[in-house]
Parts: structure tokens; sequence; C-alpha cells
């Protein structure tokens, strides 16, 4: 019973996905679905990421948490337009759902952005489940998590377009093998890119930046 209560739920996501990538498609936005687990630097590596894009690339942002608004506070000082989800509401959910992501966007507005960023709640299992209509997803994973969590939550790993490996400033003060965590990313997905940087010294930000312009101009022809 609990196998098809998940796939009736995943079918009707299904749907809603479809409406929102018609909807992104007619904006002419492209959309970045951002995941990673709890305390990765997902939220700083944004803030960082929005100073350096703006304002050459128009950004808005939609912030899921369960609760609080702390993430979206943060966001809202680089100019970015920020609009937040909080699924407690709803259950406390651990993922956003495509009629949920769809039905901010339309709030948000999107007729004068080149990039809508989704932060997706933080968690390596339930957001990378739900299409919503995004363009193209990305995973971080700080080095603060070990080597061996793409092998744990492969399936993170295999939807996600593009990796980050965050805090490698930590690297000298950790037992951490980078060389083992980016090979285990691309055992999971080959071929995948796997950016390494600092959201605190912005060490490794160009590789990163010039993909998302890339990829922002190659859906809407803007930004670069």
């Amino acid at each position: 019973m609990e196998i098809k209560i998940q796939k009736k739920v995943l079918q009707v996501n299904e749907t809603e996905a479809e409406k929102s990538r018609k909807f992104f498609r007619q904006k002419n936005v492209f959309v970045l679905n951002m995941m990673s687990s709890p305390g990765s630097g997902k939220t700083e590596t944004l803030c960082k990421t929005l100073t350096k894009l703006m304002p050459g690339v128009r950004v808005g942002v939609i912030v899921g948490d369960i609760c609080t608004t702390n993430d979206a506070d943060r966001l809202v000082k680089t100019g970015a337009r920020v609009t937040q989800i909080n699924t407690d509401q709803f259950g406390g959910d651990c993922h956003l759902s495509a009629s949920l992501v769809l039905d901010s966007a339309e709030k948000l507005g999107c007729d004068d952005l080149d990039l809508l960023i989704v932060e997706n709640i933080g968690n390596l299992v339930c957001p990378a489940e739900f299409d919503i209509g995004e363009d193209s997803r990305a995973v971080v994973l700080s080095v603060t998590e070990g080597e061996d969590k793409p092998l744990k939550y492969p399936l993170m790993f295999r939807v996600a377009d593009v990796a980050i490996l965050n805090k490698i400033d930590l690297l000298p003060y950790l037992d951490v093998d980078r060389d083992l965590a980016v090979g285990n990313m691309q055992k999971v997905h080959p071929r995948m890119p796997v950016f390494e940087m600092s959201a605190k010294t912005e060490e490794g930000y160009e590789p990163w930046l010039d993909w998302l312009k890339l990829k922002v101009f190659e859906k809407t022809g803007k930004g670069l």
C-alpha cells in the first residue's frame, strides 16, 4: 500500500513538473535546483554567487525550509528578488514539490529574470526524487561531511548535472581525501563536472560561475 501511495504522489508531481517546465519556457528563464544536506554551506555559496552574477544576470531565488526565513533573510541582502516556502504547514515535507515551486515562481514574477534558483530543503534523499520542472540540478557537498556520502546517497549525485565540493579551506584541518570525495561523486555519475570551492574564501568560484552563466545563456540567450 505504501508503494502505491508513493507512486501516486510521484505521478501527480510529474504532471505538475510539466506545467512548471512549460511556464519557465514561456518566461525564458533558466531554473537551477540547488540541493544539499543541511550545513553544507549552500546558502553562503549562493550569496557569493549572486553577488558575483548581478547585475549582469537578473536573478530570483525561491528558498525552501521546513521552518524560519533565516536563509531568505541572508539572500535578500544580495539584492536578488527572494521568496520563501515553509513546509511546516504542509506536514514538514523535506523536499519542495513542483506545484509549490510553480506557485511561488508565479508570485515572485519571472518576466524580468534570466535565472531562477531554487534552494531546496536541506536533505540528501527526498529532493532528488522530485522533479520541479528545473533545467539543471546542482548538489553541494562539504568536505566536513566525508568522502562516502555520494556512495551512501547515490541518487542525489546521479540526478545532479553538476556538483560543488565546498569548504575546501578546511582541508588542512581535516582527515579528508578530496580526491576520493570527487572520485566517489564521479563513480556514481561519470563525467559530472565537480567544482572544488570555498564559499568563505571564494577560492575556485570562477569555473562554477562560468558554467552557470553558460547554462543561462544557452537557454535564454542572455547573461554573458
